[in-house]
């Protein structure tokens, strides 16, 4: 691989923004590339993904002042029925996010680029996928405006419910597993709190999926092109941001003189050991729903997955390179 100057950054979202950034800051000349993906209406930004952003970006007071989602209403099947717990997010929507990240269309360069990050949409041939939950998200309205601190979480026979809440703004069901009337009629928490709305998605994957190939000659793939998550874990955004530092820190590496294929083999393993970590979580959640034959369906797509994920990084070297204020360093020099 050549010398690297010139990175073409696909995508309009949160992982591209955090490359784009990262790459004008180490000083490399960068293109934004729009795949035009519809904006997210509705996301909950935890504590841990806002410090993440904020450490980034060099913002402490980003979003500082956004609304506030300070507990958990969920009703995971279990026999007391649904139980509060603490939460610490706020409320955003993608565009808003975007706005207040501040990234700035810049003149790109004239000619082909160095190297590529797809930080859009992956094709559906081109990933891995561990399940076929699919999900339709539903403009709803709170009928208690007490209920807009709090995100609910409802599971059922087939699937489960999600409510984004959105004090300043419409607020969306995430309806997993069926359409949203179906799994309405069998809610005991969620449908009595909520109109449901005309508006609504088509119906999208929201199963856990690795690109079949996060790397190639000159290029990685970078937030949901690289992993999607599902959402059951609320770490989506955290994990784009996460990538994206990874992605321009091997960018980086490479630039400086280090060994390509090292690094981007790194990469790809790190994606690997990500996605295992994932698909543990989601198997904790999927098998306290015992027995319902759509949840073990489920499951056991998530133990397939673990499995291969174990068996990749079973026959991999040790790590070689650890990250270190946004730069990949060789272990033994760390």
């Amino acid at each position: 691989m050549g010398r690297i100057a010139r990175v073409l950054v696909r995508g309009e979202g949160v992982a591209a923004a955090c490359c784009a950034h990262l790459l004008r800051r180490s000083g490399l000349s960068v293109r934004l590339e729009a795949t035009g993906r519809p904006r997210v209406p509705a996301i909950m930004l935890s504590d841990a993904a806002l410090a993440l952003l904020r450490d980034v970006f060099d913002r402490p007071r980003l979003l500082a002042d956004g609304p506030r989602i300070d507990r958990r209403i969920v009703d995971w099947g279990a026999a007391q029925g649904p139980v509060a717990v603490p939460h610490a997010a706020v409320a955003a929507s993608e565009d808003g996010l975007l706005t207040a990240l501040g990234v700035e269309e810049e003149p790109g360069f004239d000619g082909p680029p160095d190297f590529i990050i797809q930080a859009g949409a992956a094709a559906a041939n081109d990933q891995r996928r561990f399940g076929a939950r699919k999900a339709v998200a539903a403009e709803v309205r709170m009928k208690a405006a007490d209920d807009l601190s709090a995100c609910w979480v409802e599971a059922l026979d087939e699937g489960w419910l999600f409510i984004a809440p959105n004090p300043l703004g419409p607020c969306w069901l995430l309806a997993v597993g069926g359409p949203p009337e179906r799994l309405l009629a069998q809610s005991r928490l969620i449908a009595d709190r909520i109109e449901l709305g005309e508006v609504r998605s088509g119906a999208f994957d929201v199963c856990p999926r690795i690109a079949a190939a996060p790397t190639g000659d000159g290029r990685l793939a970078c937030g949901t092109a690289a992993l999607a998550f599902d959402p059951i874990c609320g770490d989506g955004v955290a994990q784009a941001v996460r990538g994206a530092v990874l992605a321009v820190a091997v960018i980086g590496a490479i630039r400086d003189g280090g060994d390509a294929a090292e690094l981007l083999r790194h990469y790809d393993l790190m994606m690997i050991a990500a996605m295992r970590r994932h698909l543990k979580l989601c198997a904790d959640y999927y098998e306290a729903m015992g027995p319902r034959p759509w949840w073990q369906a489920e499951l056991l797509a998530l133990a397939e997955g673990h499995h291969w994920c174990t068996a990749q990084l079973a026959e991999a070297p040790q790590p070689r390179f650890v990250l270190r204020d946004f730069r990949l360093e060789p272990r033994e020099a760390a």
